[in-house]
């Protein structure tokens, strides 16, 4: 039974970064497992590829998020370059459709400032200004940031990969994690195929299954998620280039960690609309669609478990639900969304649906949904769960943090001197 260090669970974009840090500080045995065929398959991959800056970020409810994101920025873009992966940073302007959205532009200003963007790097733009710059956008005003852009995160994750391997971090594939026994000294990991490995420390960041592994050590028993799959429609090249800027809109509901549709220029000059937020019943739901109203509705029933189900009982929740999932099974309907901000586009304008991906927000005892990251410690585990957007910009700073606390509780030791990195660790700490 092979021995090691530090155990990582979850093979996405933060795993491999916090595996990075581990190897480039420390001279330790370090694993990380993953239940796929390679790195980076899910959330990692399948995402927007919109490289966010925290002109948005309640800085005093997402302290962690916004700080990792501001931070991060530059890390990717220096990764990118380095490894000749697509990087496009044409901005967002987050618009307005009224005065009552217009007044959030001017909180996310007031955000924006306190997360340290500049007056260079955000502006708000009334509707005449925005019309010189797109000339096809319709809105009231709009929140233009000029750090934002796009890039390949699958990529970007598989170049620490390859980074974190040269440390000597051994990434074991295709290892499903059946089962744990956490001991005073030690924990076994037991896989699908009954073969194990021992760990004297776990750090589980395992995206939508985090919770569920979480549990295995017997912490978070009270909490619950739910996993909810994003969609997006393809423009073809007739339009692809109406808007030249990433379109985003203000949330018609806070309360909830959903976007509203938005208009995306990916890294790889492909532009998407979407996406919405459809109820599944596991982070790996990516093709299947239910067709009316009456079974979504009592899908979301048979997934809501514990917390979540009193979920149930908000009627914004299920009013959303229902909306989403119109644009899920009716491209009109998605189209219809976008009309209200680019009214150009028509429905035959987008043949074929996009990558899907999926959000597994946690729902706290309360049933409320937990707005920022959530740590954990067991007897010889960190846990992290409730990473979600914009969890891939921010993952290499965030992952330092991650490393910084473990050094300070004593975990890991006082690393003696970085390995050659192309990111400083106490300039990000």
């Amino acid at each position: 039974m092979k021995k090691y260090d530090i155990a990582i669970i979850g093979g996405g974009i933060l795993g491999t970064s916090i595996s990075y840090w581990i190897s480039t500080l420390h001279d330790l045995n370090v694993c990380v497992i993953e239940k796929e065929e390679d790195v980076g398959q899910h959330s990692s991959t399948r995402n927007s590829g919109v490289v966010h800056y925290p002109f948005y970020l309640n800085s005093k409810r997402k302290k962690n998020f916004s700080k990792a994101a501001f931070l991060s920025h530059k890390m990717w873009k220096a990764l990118a370059n380095e490894n000749d992966i697509p990087w496009v940073q044409g901005g967002t302007i987050e618009i307005a459709l009224d005065e009552d959205q217009h007044k959030t532009l001017e909180k996310y200003m007031t955000f924006g400032k306190s997360n340290g963007l500049t007056e260079e790097d955000i502006s708000l733009l009334d509707s005449n200004e925005l019309k010189k710059k797109e000339p096809n956008l319709s809105c009231y005003s709009g929140l233009h940031c000029t750090k934002e852009g796009s890039t390949n995160y699958g990529l970007l994750t598989k170049a620490i990969t390859e980074i974190s391997k040269k440390n000597g971090t051994d990434f074991l594939l295709k290892h499903h994690v059946k089962d744990v026994e956490e001991g005073s000294e030690e924990t076994k990991i037991i896989f699908a195929d009954n073969s194990s490995l021992t760990s004297k420390f776990v750090i589980n960041c395992a995206g939508g299954n985090s919770l569920d592994i979480a549990k295995q050590f017997g912490l978070l028993i009270d909490y619950s998620d739910l996993h909810f799959r994003g969609e997006y429609w393809v423009a073809d090249s007739t339009i692809a280039d109406l808007v030249k800027t990433n379109i985003y809109t203000v949330p018609r509901y806070t309360e909830f960690p959903f976007l509203d549709p938005h208009w995306i220029k990916k890294a790889n000059g492909q532009t998407e609309i979407g996406p919405n937020a459809v109820p599944v019943d596991s982070p790996e739901t990516y093709e299947s669609f239910i067709i009316d109203i009456s079974t979504v509705i009592s899908k979301i029933s048979d997934i809501v478990s514990g917390s979540s189900k009193k979920l149930l009982l908000n009627p914004d929740f299920i009013s959303l639900i229902s909306n989403e999932f119109m644009s899920s099974i009716s491209k009109s309907a998605m189209v219809e969304r976008v009309q209200k901000f680019i009214p150009a586009v028509k429905p035959e304008n987008f043949p074929k649906r996009g990558t899907s991906g999926i959000r597994t927000p946690v729902i706290s005892p309360d049933g409320e949904f937990v707005s920022e990251m959530k740590e954990v410690e067991g007897k010889n585990s960190f846990h992290i769960v409730n990473y979600n957007s914009p969890g891939a910009t921010g993952a290499p700073a965030y992952s330092a943090f991650v490393v910084k606390q473990l050094q300070e509780k004593g975990i890991l030791p006082q690393p003696k001197e970085q390995k050659n990195s192309i990111w400083d660790f106490e300039e990000i700490v």
